[in-house]
């Protein structure tokens, strides 16, 4: 149970940060959750192909803000086409 709920806190936070990045205003709690977890398998599978691994919550979080930041990058892409 403790690491869903890490997840969940990592996943907000990195959702949040990556809303404020990309200069939006964010999905809700419920939206960044899902972006940030979303993100954190993308920002992970990204940091692993380029040989980097992440150790600690302040690492996972960067990764998962990454990866978040790519996805609304993709997801922006995407609504314009």
């Amino acid at each position: 149970m403790p690491n869903i709920l890490l997840l969940l806190i990592v996943g907000l936070v990195a959702g949040w940060l990556a809303g404020v990045l990309v200069k939006g205003r964010g999905f809700g709690v419920v939206g960044n959750i899902i972006v940030g977890i979303v993100g954190a398998v993308l920002g992970g599978w990204l940091f692993s192909v380029l040989g980097f691994a992440s150790a600690g919550l302040v690492s996972d979080i960067i990764v998962s803000t990454v990866g978040a930041v790519v996805l609304l990058f993709l997801i922006s892409l995407v609504k314009r086409a």
